[in-house]
């Protein structure tokens, strides 16, 4: 399965979980990887890194962490990306971010 496979099942999930708001993000949002113009990839990274600047919640984190895992995007690729961003977005951003993405893998990873 691709990675844009993988995002809009995750969506698709995430959407029948949780009710009309979930569902109408999710139907916003699928596809996205396919249709950016740049391999999915680097488009879940800009994703990500939109994500730190507007410093968004835990939960905005939770699918596109799940299926950089899936895609094998690493961990220390998701920490250059934090370092990268650092002198733009600055650093109570990055810790926020970090702790979300701390806080989503653990919720990731619960059973």
């Amino acid at each position: 399965m691709t990675m844009t496979e993988e995002f809009g099942d995750a969506l698709r999930e995430l959407a029948r979980g949780g009710g009309p708001v979930l569902e109408a993000l999710a139907k916003q949002s699928e596809g996205a990887l396919q249709h950016a113009g740049i391999d999915p990839r680097t488009a879940l990274l800009v994703r990500m890194s939109a994500l730190v600047a507007m410093d968004a919640a835990a939960a905005s984190y939770l699918v596109h962490l799940g299926i950089a895992d899936r895609g094998g995007v690493r961990a220390e690729t998701i920490e250059a990306m934090l370092v990268e961003l650092a002198p733009l977005v600055g650093s109570a951003r990055i810790v926020s971010a970090a702790g979300k993405i701390n806080q989503a893998l653990r919720e990731l990873s619960a059973p």
